[in-house]
C-alpha cells in the first residue's frame, strides 16, 4: 500500500498507472467476491480508497495548474 506522501511524490504518469492498476485489481476482486469467498475482503475497500486518493491528487494538481 502506498502512503499519501508517496502518492504526492509520484509523477502524473505514475499516478495514472497506479489508478489503472488499482481499478483492474478492484474489478478482479469484485468478480472474485461474487463467484467465491475472498480471503481478505478488506482489499476491496483499500483499492477503492487508493483510487479516490489518486483522483483527489490529480484534481488538486489540475486546479493548481489552472490557477498558476
Amino acid at each position: 500500500m502506498t502512503s499519501l506522501t508517496e502518492l504526492h511524490e509520484m509523477s502524473d504518469e505514475q499516478l495514472d498507472a497506479t489508478a489503472k492498476e488499482a481499478a483492474e485489481t478492484l474489478f478482479r476482486l469484485r468478480f472474485q467476491s461474487q463467484s467465491e469467498r475472498l480471503n481478505t475482503p478488506s482489499e476491496i475497500r483499500k483499492n477503492r480508497r487508493l483510487i479516490a486518493r489518486v483522483k483527489t491528487i490529480q484534481t488538486q494538481r489540475e486546479r493548481a495548474a489552472q490557477n498558476a
